[in-house]
């Protein structure tokens, strides 16, 4: 049995900003609608970063209407919350508007697991740091979850955990702390405590990428409304990912991506440390004094 979910994520409602399209979001939501119900996925996972947040009044405003956009989908639709989401706004908040909670969730549905891994999405600033915060409850539940399941698993994040590079993001070439949690490299390590097959989806990043760190494939898809990737038209990317033996994720709009894999539950062969420190190479790696060169005079 193959298990489908839509997937759309940084929906970005508001006003233009960078090279995000928030002016054509709640268009392109009715778009969604339908898609979905072509699509025939059973649910539908919104990864966060629904409004380009301005101040807590508007906020509440853009939400709110985003909100109403989501009544039109006919699936069941499992929310989490972006940066944007949480800058003015509190989860609380976010649940009320969105009639769920957002706490992290499991789901067990036609042979998959499905994860809703809702970390704290909000960005600190000023007094209080700079920069998400990776907590440590979010890690342990992440860690205790991964070590009790027994089926493949999708586990899904506003923020990815890959670590891959940004070379070429237009928001986070220049900026890559930004683009994902300190630590990120203890929630991979909790993934690998999974003895079956892991996917791992998120957005944030605004670009379609796979990466696949220690039998682990990442997934990032694109935003609804960004535009630095398609001249300045928004990307209105929505995605469908097939879960069964295999996983097929496709995503459609003004940015189409497609990949097909089989999730393995093998684990790669821990890395090398830096090869000055290892005790077997550092001695080829040490620098090597060069005798001075001699000159005859013919």
């Amino acid at each position: 049995m193959t298990l489908r979910l839509a997937i759309i994520t940084d929906i970005h409602h508001g006003k233009p900003s960078t090279a995000k399209r928030g002016d054509a979001a709640l268009g392109l939501m009715e778009e969604f609608a339908r898609y979905v119900k072509d699509s025939g996925a059973t649910h539908v996972l919104d990864m966060g970063d629904r409004i380009s947040d301005e101040n807590r009044d508007t906020d509440l405003v853009l939400a709110a209407e985003v909100a109403e956009a989501f009544r039109a989908v006919p699936a069941p639709v499992w929310h989490l919350n972006g940066n944007h989401d949480r800058d003015h706004m509190s989860v609380a908040d976010n649940e009320t508007l969105l009639g769920q909670s957002l706490d992290h969730a499991v789901h067990d549905i036609d042979g998959w697991r499905i994860v809703l891994w809702r970390a704290d999405s909000r960005i600190r600033r000023g007094e209080e740091g700079n920069g998400f915060v990776l907590t440590e409850s979010d890690l342990v539940w992440l860690s205790r979850t991964m070590q009790a399941t027994d089926r493949p698993t999708l586990v899904v994040s506003h923020v990815p955990v890959s670590g891959h590079a940004q070379t070429g993001n237009y928001y986070f070439q220049n900026n890559p702390a930004s683009s994902t949690y300190p630590m990120a490299d203890r929630a991979r390590a909790a993934l690998a405590l999974a003895r079956v097959p892991v996917v791992c989806l998120a957005g944030h990043v605004h670009w379609n990428t796979v990466t696949t760190v220690n039998g682990i494939t990442h997934l990032t898809q694109q935003s609804l409304t960004e535009s630095f990737t398609t001249a300045g038209e928004p990307a209105g990317a929505m995605g469908l990912i097939e879960l069964s033996d295999t996983v097929s994720w496709e995503v459609v709009g003004a940015d189409p991506f497609r990949f097909g894999f089989r999730p393995t539950a093998q684990r790669w062969t821990p890395p090398m440390p830096d090869f000055a420190t290892h005790p077997e190479l550092r001695s080829r790696h040490a620098p090597v004094a060069m005798a001075p060169v001699k000159l005859h005079k013919a």
